[in-house]
C-alpha cells in the first residue's frame, strides 16, 4: 500500500524538486520507502514519484519506482494471486528478483500489455511508463478501492492518489467547480469522475487512462463494469447451491486478503458483514485474530455491545474504544487535511478513530464494506420498493405532482414540527414523477432535494450527468444494488476508507470487493438479496453456521455518529464560525440567508436534519484550508 504521484509536462516547467514535493506531502500513505524518477526529455519532462507502506516483500527489492525493459512502474496497492501469475510467466522464461507483487505486474504488462489487468485480483492504482511507445498508462481496479487522480490543463498532465498532491505543482490551477457542488451537497461526496476542481477527475473504477507522449492525446477505456453482470440471465439455481458456491468464494476472497508480512487486523461492529469476515477467518485459524471496534455513550448509536458478542464467541483477541465528543472534537479539524475534498459522511469521524486504534497493533486491517451493495442490505432499498410500488397505483399522479406544486410544507399544521418534514415532503412529491425504480432510489439519497438546491446558490448550477443515470437491464433489486455499487460505494465508503485508513498509515483491505463475489452474486436472482422483507438472505445462510442466530438477529444501526446531539453542545463553535453570515458573503457561491435559516432552525431545537449543515460545514472548512 503506497502514495503514487507524476506528471508529464508539456511545457518542461516542472522539475525534479517539484516531484520531490509531490511525492512527499503523500509520506503518511508510505513512511518506509521514498523513490523518485525523473527525465527531462526532447518534448517534456516526466516524473514518477512513490511513497511505499511495505507490507509485501519488506527487503529494498521492493522499491519503486522499479523497471524492467521498456517499462516503469509505481503502484499502489495489492494484487493477492500474485504468486500464480509469477509462475505462470516463470514458465514464459521470465526472473524474478523479489518477492513483491509490483515485480509480477510490471512482467505481465511486459508480457500481455494492457490485458494483464484481467489476471489481477486485488485492489490497485497502477501507472507504466512505456518508454519505447511513448505513453503513459494509468489503471484502476474494477471495484475503485484505491483512488486516482489526474489533472490536464495548458499541457501539464498530472496524477495522484490524493488531491493533496497537485497543489505543491505551482503549475496546477486551482479553479473551484463550483457545479459539482449540487452533487456533494445532495448526497454527501462527488460522484466519478468528477473532484472539486476544474480539469481534475478521478480515473473510474474498472477502468485504465493510456496518454499518448507524442500526440498529447490521451484515451479512457471500461475494461470492468459490474453492470455488465447484473445484465446477464440469471443463474436459476437451488438455495443449497447458491449457498455452497458463494461460501467457497467468501473463504477464497478472506484467505487472499491475509496474505502479508506483517500482522493484520480486522474491523468488527457486529454486524452481517464484518462479522462474516470474523468467523469465516478466525474458523481456519487457531491463532486468536485481532478486532478493533468504536463505541459510542449514545446507547443509540452504539454498536460495540454486539461486536463484543461476536468477539467473545468467535474467541477473538478484541479491542473496543468509546469515542467521546471530545475525540470527536479533536479529529473534525483534520478531516480538511486528510479528505481533501469536500467529504461529508461524517462517520469518517469514527472511522479515523478505528484506524488509529488499529494502526498501535497491525499495519493491515480488514474492514466488511460491500456486503449492503452486493447482497442487500440498506433499508432504503425495501424502502424505494415500497414507495415505487404504492405510488405506481395513483391515479392521476401527474395531477397530484402538480397540486403538492402549489403547497409550502412549512406552513402545514403539527407536520411542519416533526423531523425534516420539508425535505420529506418534497422528496415524497418528486417520487411521484419518478419514472424507474433508480429515480426512487436517487431522491431517496438525496439530503437536499432539487427543488432546495435551486434556492442554495447565487447563481443557477449545472446538473451534472452521474452514474445514477445509468440504466440497468434488469429487476428493480438489481438495478438498485448495481447503482449504489458505482455510486455510493466507490465514492463515500471507500474514499472514507482509504483515507482514513492511509492517514495513519494502515493498509485497508476490502475482502468482500473481491471481483469473483459480485461477479457471481451479481447473476443470482434477486430474492438471494431480499426474500420476503428480508435483507441479506443469502449472506445471513452462511454466517448462521458460524455464529448462533440469536447474536446476529438485531435492528441494522450503520456505522452513524451522534452529530446531531453534539452540535447542540460542544460542537456549536464550530457551527456559529463556519457559518457565519459575513463569512459565507465573501464567498460569493451561496444564497447566504437560505444556510442561515437552516443553522438558526437546527440551533433554537427544531428537529432539522443536521447532515446537510454537517455537508456545508465540510465544505467551509475543506475551503478554508485548500483555496
Amino acid at each position: 500500500m503506497c502514495g503514487i504521484v507524476g506528471f508529464v509536462d508539456f511545457t518542461k516547467r516542472s522539475n525534479f524538486n517539484i516531484l520531490r514535493g509531490m511525492t512527499d506531502i503523500l509520506h503518511h500513505r508510505g513512511p518506509d520507502d521514498g523513490g523518485y524518477s525523473f527525465y527531462s526529455l526532447n518534448n517534456y519532462s516526466i516524473g514518477l514519484g512513490h511513497r511505499r507502506l511495505s507490507i509485501l516483500d519488506l527487503s529494498k527489492y521492493g522499491h519503486q519506482p522499479m523497471k524492467f525493459d521498456n517499462l516503469e512502474i509505481i503502484y499502489n496497492g495489492e494484487v493477492y494471486n500474485f504468486k500464480e501469475i509469477r509462475e505462470e510467466l516463470e514458465k514464459y522464461g521470465y526472473k524474478f528478483e523479489s518477492n513483491s507483487d509490483t515485480e509480477v505486474i510490471l512482467k505481465s504488462y511486459h508480457k500481455w500489455g494492457i490485458n494483464a489487468v484481467h489476471k489481477f485480483n486485488g485492489m490497485y492504482a497502477i501507472v507504466i511508463y512505456d518508454k519505447y511507445n511513448q505513453k503513459l498508462i494509468l489503471i484502476r481496479d474494477r471495484a475503485g478501492v484505491k483512488p486516482l487522480y489526474y489533472y490536464y490543463k495548458d499541457g501539464l498532465f498530472m496524477f495522484a492518489s490524493e488531491l493533496k498532491a497537485f497543489h505543491k505543482n505551482p503549475f496546477f490551477r486551482k479553479e473551484l467547480y463550483t457545479d459539482v457542488l449540487t452533487q456533494y451537497l445532495q448526497y454527501g461526496y462527488i460522484l466519478e469522475p468528477y473532484s472539486i476542481f476544474k480539469n481534475t477527475y478521478k480515473l473510474r473504477a474498472g477502468h485504465y487512462l493510456e496518454l499518448n507522449l507524442k500526440t498529447k492525446e490521451y484515451k479512457e477505456v471500461k475494461y470492468w463494469d459490474v453492470i455488465d453482470f447484473y445484465n446477464k440471465p440469471k443463474i436459476r439455481i437451488s438455495d443449497k447451491e447458491a449457498i455452497e458456491e458463494t461460501e467457497r468464494l467468501l473463504k477464497s476472497a478472506f484467505s487472499y486478503r491475509m496474505i502479508s508480512d506483517v500482522p493484520v487486523g480486522i474491523f468488527l461492529s457486529g454486524g452481517y458483514d464484518s462479522s462474516a469476515v470474523t468467523a469465516i477467518l478466525q474458523s481456519s485459524t487457531s491463532q486468536k485474530l485481532k478486532t478493533f471496534t468504536i463505541a459510542f455513550e449514545e446507547k443509540d448509536y452504539n454498536e460495540a455491545p454486539f461486536a463484543k458478542k461476536v468477539a467473545q464467541y468467535l474467541g477473538t483477541d478484541h479491542t473496543e474504544y468509546y469515542c467521546t465528543q471530545k475525540d470527536a472534537l479533536e479529529i473534525i479539524p483534520e478531516l480538511p487535511e486528510i479528505y481533501d475534498e469536500p467529504f461529508g459522511d461524517s462517520s469518517a469521524i469514527p472511522t479515523v478513530l478505528v484506524s488509529k486504534l488499529a494502526r498501535r497493533y497491525v499495519k493491515v486491517s480488514l474492514s466488511a464494506d460491500g456486503g449492503d451493495e452486493i447482497f442487500g442490505g440498506y433499508t432504503k432499498y425495501t424502502l424505494a420498493l415500497s414507495y415505487f410500488s404504492k405510488f405506481s397505483k395513483i391515479p392521476l399522479k401527474s395531477l397530484m405532482y402538480y397540486f403538492l406544486n402549489f403547497i409550502n410544507p412549512s406552513l402545514i399544521p403539527y407536520l411542519n414540527k416533526t423531523y425534516n418534514f420539508e425535505t420529506r415532503y418534497l422528496k415524497v412529491k418528486n417520487i411521484l414523477k419518478a419514472k424507474d425504480i433508480i429515480e426512487v432510489l436517487k431522491y431517496i439519497s438525496q439530503h437536499f432535494t432539487n427543488d432546495q438546491i435551486e434556492n442554495l446558490f447565487i447563481k443557477k448550477i449545472q446538473n451534472l450527468t452521474s452514474n445514477f443515470e445509468l440504466r440497468v437491464n434488469s429487476d428493480n433489486i438489481s438495478k438498485m444494488l448495481a447503482i449504489d455499487y458505482k455510486t455510493y460505494l466507490v465514492d463515500d465508503i471507500l474514499t472514507k476508507v482509504d483515507r482514513a485508513t492511509m492517514s495513519v498509515s494502515l493498509e485497508g483491505r476490502e475482502p468482500l470487493l473481491d471481483y469473483r463475489i459480485i461477479e457471481f452474486v451479481s447473476q443470482l436472482p434477486s430474492y438471494y438479496k431480499i426474500r420476503s422483507g428480508k435483507k441479506k438472505w443469502l449472506l445471513k445462510q452462511i454466517v448462521h453456521k458460524y455464529l448462533p442466530k440469536e447474536i446476529m438477529d438485531r435492528p441494522k444501526k450503520g456505522f452513524a455518529v451522534p452529530i446531531f446531539e453534539w452540535f447542540r453542545k460542544e460542537l456549536k463553535e464550530y457551527m456559529l464560525y463556519y457559518l457565519d453570515k459575513d463569512r459565507l458573503k465573501k464567498e460569493e457561491i451561496f444564497n447566504v440567508d437560505e444556510i442561515i435559516k437552516l443553522r438558526d432552525k437546527y440551533l433554537s431545537g427544531c428537529k432539522e436534519n443536521i447532515q446537510r449543515l454537517w455537508f456545508i460545514l465540510m465544505f467551509e472548512m475543506w475551503s478554508e484550508r485548500w483555496m
